[in-house]
């Protein structure tokens, strides 16, 4: 839930994405040893856009490496951010 996160662009649109993908998306708070046993973590932001963590205080994540959970929706925000994807090309606004 958003708490002391922005409720940004980025985010939902990976949010929509999941969906969309039929992933199920559960928004709950969390602790830092839950981060530390998951499989897979990203940030996403209008900077970082979709980006893998793969260590977390000097802990491997996963493999530590990205996952084909976050390597999937990663490929799919660039392709859509390329405009390469017609179903989300309202994300877009030429220049």
């Amino acid at each position: 839930p958003l708490t002391s996160i922005l409720d940004g662009i980025t985010r939902n649109s990976i949010l929509e994405l999941a969906r969309a993908k039929k992933i199920p998306v559960i928004e709950e708070r969390f602790t830092r040893d839950a981060m530390y046993v998951a499989d897979e973590i990203f940030l996403t932001g209008t900077a970082a856009e979709v980006t893998p963590v793969r260590e977390l205080d000097d802990r491997k994540i996963g493999e530590g490496k990205p996952g084909p959970l976050t390597k999937s929706l990663q490929d799919d925000f660039f392709r859509i951010v390329r405009g390469e994807d017609a179903v989300y090309a309202n994300w877009l606004t030429p220049l």
